[in-house]
């Protein structure tokens, strides 16, 4: 059964409101902004568990929904729901920043021959925790065999469930079960190293 919101027209599954999004009509603005306010949460937070930074998760979630009003009309959604795609265009884009922000780093590190100096926010809420914690595991993932980040994203991090993320990722059930099993293992190992050394 679908929804409604206010006198406008019924609201199904995002497939139902990417359709609407592609066809450019004048109600493509409404289903986009009803696709934002059903993600924008979950993508928020993916980017934040990606990122660890709360601008940089800020900046994940304008990218993506900018991506995905791009690209309106020609992205394929797997079963009815937008998110394993919004996912999948979340963590792309964190890739492609942190290897932007190495290469700056190294950059200004040649020009100026001393450690960048860091913003008082970021030192503040990095003395946090959880936010050391999760970086750790960050850098774990990052030293993961590509085939097994890719999982470890998709359905650690994201959520995304096994069969979404087979589709995405275009293989089996059981690789995906099987590479996320093998990245546990490997995980715990890497993080187990980082906090001896």
């Amino acid at each position: 059964m679908s929804e409604t919101t206010g006198s406008g027209p019924p609201v199904g599954t995002d497939a139902d409101i990417w359709r609407r999004i592609a066809g450019d009509g004048p109600d493509a603005h409404a289903a986009f902004t009803e696709l934002f306010q059903r993600h924008a949460e979950a993508v928020w937070n993916y980017a934040y568990r990606l990122t660890a930074s709360w601008a940089q998760a800020d900046d994940l979630l304008s990218t993506t929904f900018l991506n995905a009003w791009r690209t309106r009309g020609r992205a394929v959604l797997a079963r009815d729901s937008a998110r394993p795609w919004l996912f999948t265009v979340t963590a792309r884009l964190a890739r492609d920043q942190r290897r932007a922000g190495a290469r700056l780093a190294a950059v200004v590190q040649r020009l100026s021959r001393v450690t960048p100096e860091r913003d008082h926010a970021d030192a503040v809420v990095e003395h946090d925790f959880t936010e050391r914690r999760l970086r750790r595991v960050l850098k774990a993932v990052d030293r993961l065999p590509r085939a097994e980040r890719e999982v470890v994203r998709l359905c650690l991090l994201g959520e995304v469930s096994t069969s979404d993320a087979a589709r995405l990722l275009g293989i089996a059930e059981a690789s995906v079960r099987s590479r996320t099993s093998r990245a546990r293992a490997r995980l715990r190992g890497l993080i187990e190293e980082d906090n001896d050394a």
